[in-house]
């Protein structure tokens, strides 16, 4: 039986319970899905979820969190990646962005060398990732998703330093000598000279500090429109 590839109904068995009757081969794929959201409906309705009462006292305990955001954000979109490396470096956020960094590190040992040298990196996005999810999808708390958004494009920043000093390998890593002092131990160093990029780093390095600012930027919008709608709903005391 075929069915929709969009809200997945069986065009048989919808126009079965609707008719009474066998669909014959005329029936359009239109027809049986005109009564159901399609899947980017669905999605907004996900990414956009407000309780129909909301409580005052957690509406105002997020709206001081977005506060964070917007002035702990405004500081990191302000930081260039190569002329404060050291002020990234030296920021809160950097302390667990580096312990999902190490564990990925681990947890990705058993795929081999180059996926345990990109698991340290692939983990400090991963984490705050799959919390986007979980929160949009499973519990249904899109503002935690925004703020997950919000720390997964900080985290991208936080490696934008680490890709740009894959050549000169100058940074301090975490056992207190530099990469060109230890070498083999600069994860960016070994994965650009894997695929012979090696002098194309600061290009990737714009690339993981500009799309950490543009998901800073896109969690503070979906962080307001979720408090607007969430303060129309604001139960009252």
């Amino acid at each position: 039986m075929e069915a929709c590839p969009a809200c997945g109904i069986v065009y048989a068995k919808w126009l079965k319970r609707q008719l009474g009757t066998v669909p014959s081969a005329t029936v359009t794929r239109d027809s049986a899905c005109a009564d159901h959201p399609g899947c980017t409906d669905r999605l907004l309705g996900q990414l956009l979820y407000t309780e129909a009462k909301v409580n005052p006292f957690i509406f105002w305990g997020r709206a001081l969190v977005f506060v964070v955001m917007i002035l702990w954000g405004w500081k990191f979109l302000r930081l260039d990646f190569v002329r404060d490396f050291d002020a990234i470096g030296r920021s809160f956020m950097h302390l667990p962005n580096l312990v999902f960094h190490e564990a990925g590190h681990v947890l990705f040992r058993p795929f081999g060398w180059f996926m345990t040298i990109l698991g340290g990196s692939l983990a400090q996005l991963l984490i705050p990732g799959i919390l986007i999810g979980l929160f949009v999808f499973k519990y249904h708390n899109p503002f935690a998703a925004a703020v997950c958004t919000w720390w997964l494009g900080q985290s991208s920043m936080d490696l934008a330093p680490y890709v740009d000093d894959a050549l000169d390998q100058k940074l301090v890593l975490l056992g207190g000598r530099t990469g060109a002092d230890a070498p083999g131990n600069h994860d960016w160093n070994n994965i650009l000279a894997e695929f012979n990029v090696l002098e194309k780093h600061r290009q990737y390095a714009d690339i993981a500090d500009t799309g950490g600012k543009l998901l800073i930027v896109l969690a503070l919008i979906w962080g307001a429109v979720l408090l607007f709608r969430q303060y129309q709903n604001l139960e009252r005391i």
